[in-house]
């Protein structure tokens, strides 16, 4: 029997042979290139260490102190009103004068008033004569001891009656409870006053009437000062102000000045609206300074934190959902901490988390990574240099 050849099938096979040798060629020289790659390429260097600012955490008593806002108020002021209907004979103050509780203010027409008076005087007077002639009357029988008795209550009603007229009179001449300054006066000489809870005082040229009282008297020396405080601090107001120091304030002008005093009062109760307590302070005010209604910046030391762990407040970092801070350790690197930070004041705070002498970071920390290494900013500049000798 012939046999026959196929050419198509040995070319066939000749291809897939070719595919093959090409395809494992091609495996052996990735492999050998990539390896030879990965031997030569460099090392990526390690970034230098960030320069940072440190400072240690000090373990000391720290003094809470908050600042709030708060108005001036007088410790008394008075509104002068007349208490009888009458005419003004005389203003013995002038606007913006100081007086003392006592002085005469104003000094109205008291002739019909000293008449009623005297009047009354005289009656009661004469009604005490008529009962001692009574009582020796009685002694020796003439009238009985009703008559007298009847006597005596006549001498009363008139005595009375001459007490009275005595107190109308005395509304005549209006003097100041208090001492303290006068402000703007409502009335003049010769103006018409009844008693009542405003003096109508008109303006010819504007026809306008100022509705007020006669004049206010105002107590600026010593004046008080009116803020509130968080419900948070009452127990340890209480206990400072029993202090032998007592509770100090520091007001703050706006002008830079700078005035002191002390808490006086404590509210006893705390306005859920708010929750806080109000609280009033007294302080001296003899350059007049201060006037009720204005509004001054309060500051209050309300407690002291004893043995707290005290860094600078630029050294927390804040967040939303915790505070933290970098510490450095002997290696100089840093690790992140999350804190606690209980209170703040001038610069500092008070926070838990840490340890006493840890070095935290207070400038630089803005690109630390947790594991960072970091350099002391001011170590080259604290190293002392050498000097060199000259021939």
């Amino acid at each position: 029997m012939e046999t026959t050849s196929h050419p198509q099938s040995s070319l066939g096979k000749k291809l897939i042979w070719f595919v093959i040798i090409l395809i494992s060629g091609g495996g052996a020289g990735y492999y050998y290139y990539s390896t030879q790659g990965s031997q030569t390429a460099p090392k990526k260097p390690s970034p230098p260490p960030q320069s940072v600012v440190t400072a240690k955490v000090e373990e000391r008593d720290f003094p809470v102190i908050i600042e709030t806002s708060g108005n001036v108020i007088s410790a008394n002021i008075v509104d002068i009103r007349p208490q009888v209907t009458n005419i003004i004979s005389k203003v013995h103050i002038t606007e913006g004068q100081e007086v003392k509780a006592g002085d005469i203010l104003f000094s109205l027409d008291d002739r019909a008033d000293r008449a009623n008076y005297e009047k009354a005087q005289a009656l009661a007077e004469d009604a005490m004569r008529q009962y001692n002639r009574a009582e020796e009357l009685v002694k020796q029988n003439f009238i009985s001891k009703a008559s007298a008795d009847t006597a005596l209550a006549n001498a009363n009603s008139a005595k009375s009656a001459a007490n009275a007229a005595q107190v109308l009179l005395s509304y005549d001449t209006i003097r100041s409870p208090i001492t303290g300054k006068a402000g703007v006066i409502n009335v003049f000489p010769g103006s018409l006053v009844q008693p009542g809870n405003v003096v109508s005082t008109t303006s010819t040229a504007a026809a306008t009437t100022t509705l007020g009282a006669m004049v206010t008297i105002t107590q600026l020396n010593p004046i008080n000062v009116q803020f509130t405080v968080p419900e948070t601090y009452m127990a340890s107001l209480l206990q400072l102000q029993k202090s032998p120091t007592g509770l100090v304030v520091q007001v703050q002008l706006g002008n830079g000045q700078k005035k002191q005093g002390k808490v006086f009062v404590v509210d006893n109760q705390v306005d859920p609206s708010i929750g806080a307590v109000k609280v009033k302070a007294s302080l001296d005010n003899s350059d007049y300074a201060l006037a009720p209604g204005r509004f001054v910046t309060v500051t209050l030391q309300t407690q002291i934190l004893k043995n707290s762990l005290v860094v600078p407040s630029q050294a927390i970092i804040s967040s939303p959902v915790s505070d933290q801070i970098y510490t450095v350790d002997e290696e100089n690197q840093v690790t992140l901490n999350k804190i606690k930070v209980l209170a703040q004041n001038n610069g500092f705070g008070v926070v838990t988390g840490i340890k006493p002498n840890d070095r935290v970071v207070v400038e630089g920390k803005q690109n630390l990574r947790p594991g960072s290494k970091v350099v002391e900013a001011n170590n080259s500049a604290n190293k002392p240099t050498e000097k060199k000798s000259g021939p």
